[in-house]
């Protein structure tokens, strides 16, 4: 990997560890606090951790500000739509039929998502 690379990935883990704050906190008053169902809990706090993301990534991780438009919100939402997908898909499996502990098994799922936020991000929306 070149410098260049290494930094990206650094700052958007940075982000991504923010972005995660947001996402449980939000999860976690919507779902305990509110009494909102798990699956939407977690999609409202993925979609606000998301929002916070994008920004901080276009304008910080990949210093692109002068490049930011409507097309790579666009792809930066899709992306992350996929991401919630895959996200929900499995802490549904994982809660169905590995353990019963949400916010556990949230952790190592957005763990895993992060591999496929970043690739295609990288690639595709911050090219």
């Amino acid at each position: 990997m070149n410098y260049l690379v290494d930094i990206h990935i650094l700052k958007f883990g940075l982000v991504g560890i923010m972005g995660m704050g947001i996402d449980f906190a939000t999860t976690w008053i919507c779902k305990e606090k509110w009494a909102f169902n798990k699956f939407l809990s977690n999609s409202i706090g993925f979609t606000l951790a998301v929002i916070n993301n994008y920004l901080l990534n276009a304008y910080w991780t990949f210093g692109n500000s002068s490049h930011t438009s409507h097309m790579q919100l666009l792809f930066f939402l899709i992306i992350s739509i996929v991401g919630l997908c895959i996200n929900n898909a499995l802490l549904y499996i994982f809660l169905r039929y590995i353990n019963n502990r949400f916010y556990l098994l949230k952790i190592i799922i957005v763990g895993l998502v992060f591999f496929w936020n970043y690739s295609i991000n990288y690639f595709v929306t911050f090219r």
